[in-house]
């Protein structure tokens, strides 16, 4: 008798697994919580997801999934999207520059009214919140180089990047859709002065461009482009980004940079119009607004500029110290001209891609 019911007891426990598992089948699948971002990868994303993205989930339990991608593409991207109607992202990282077009309004959200409840803080920028997206940082696009031996001159302005003789070596620069950086160095290597720059002067700068074009080894199209042809001596003098800058300096990578030959840019926090997950990235841009921890664990590794000014106290003097300044901003630091580079995009970008050709 036990033992027949031992063997009853067997198969009805295999019955319901068989049941259960059955069940299991035919039941829907919930995802866990998420936002999906894009960025341009590397060590940017890197920096971002210990400082940000990782806290952030610790904190609500959404998960960040990063998608990466040039500047290029995730802009052709977006815009594709939106315009199909299949929204897969929710947010996506643009140039403070770009975020001001209207290429950029027509595909992202207006956050005007998600920005007012970052009005009354003091610490925050005053464009820290804005309708284009939530600033994520401000740094630099400079002239980075190979430190040699002591006592050798060291390059500083656009003018020694185009010196071949006094600075030898092989040269980098940027070759994705936003040319007027490459430009504009070209014009103030050629003497134009600082606040003469805009508009450019297009036929000007290629002019000077062709000069140096035969020591140029690396067009890059990502930051990790140009990281990975530093670290592989494939250039000395390279017009880089200080975020990849700083991140080589964190390896023990031998390079510098310098501000005398340097423009302010920063990235904006853009939300995609009918995105998936639109609460949830809604939370992420606001954490990263209410967290100076979190930029300033971010900046100390990318040398960036947070938006509080409470993040800026958390870093070290030596972080602080890579940031640009407030004398360099006002003696050296290029700030573009965002509306002229807007309303000139799609000209600059036509005769630059006729001429890297």
């Amino acid at each position: 008798m036990t033992s027949l019911l031992s063997r009853s007891t067997t198969v009805l426990k295999a019955t319901i697994a068989g049941l259960l598992s059955l069940m299991a089948l035919s039941l829907p699948t919930f995802a866990a919580e998420r936002v999906i971002i894009a960025s341009t990868g590397g060590a940017y994303d890197k920096a971002l997801r210990a400082a940000w993205f990782d806290p952030f989930t610790k904190a609500t339990g959404i998960e960040v999934v990063t998608v990466a991608a040039t500047n290029a593409e995730m802009r052709a991207k977006a815009a594709a999207m939106v315009k199909t109607g299949n929204v897969s992202w929710d947010l996506y990282l643009d140039g403070e520059i770009q975020a001001a077009s209207k290429a950029h309004r027509e595909v992202t959200e207006d956050l005007t009214e998600f920005c007012r409840q970052f009005a009354g803080r003091e610490d925050l920028s005053a464009n820290a919140c804005s309708a284009g997206g939530a600033l994520l940082q401000s740094t630099a696009t400079l002239l980075a180089y190979r430190i040699g031996e002591a006592g050798e001159p060291v390059p500083e302005t656009w003018a020694d990047m185009w010196d071949i003789e006094k600075f030898p070596g092989e040269r980098a620069f940027p070759n994705f859709d936003d040319p007027w950086r490459v430009m504009a160095a070209a014009l103030l290597a050629d003497g134009v002065k600082r606040d003469e720059l805009f508009p450019l002067d297009i036929d000007r700068a290629l002019a000077k461009l062709e000069q140096i074009r035969p020591s140029v080894s690396l067009w890059w199209k990502t930051g990790d482009q140009s990281v990975q042809g530093f670290r592989n001596r494939e250039y000395s003098l390279g017009q880089i980004w200080l975020t990849r800058a700083k991140a080589m300096h964190n390896e023990g990578l031998p390079i510098a940079w310098s501000y005398n030959a340097s423009f302010l840019v920063g990235d904006r926090i853009a939300l995609l119009k009918g995105a998936p997950h639109r609460e949830n990235a809604l939370k992420l841009m606001a954490f990263w607004l209410n967290s100076p921890q979190a930029q300033a664990k971010a900046c100390e590794v990318l040398s960036c500029t947070p938006p509080s000014s409470e993040a800026i106290a958390m870093m070290s003097d030596e972080a602080r110290k890579t940031m640009p300044q407030g004398d360099d901003v006002r003696d050296f630091v290029i700030i573009p001209d965002a509306e002229w580079i807007n309303a000139n995009a799609a000209m600059m970008l036509q005769r630059w891609n006729e001429w890297i050709r």
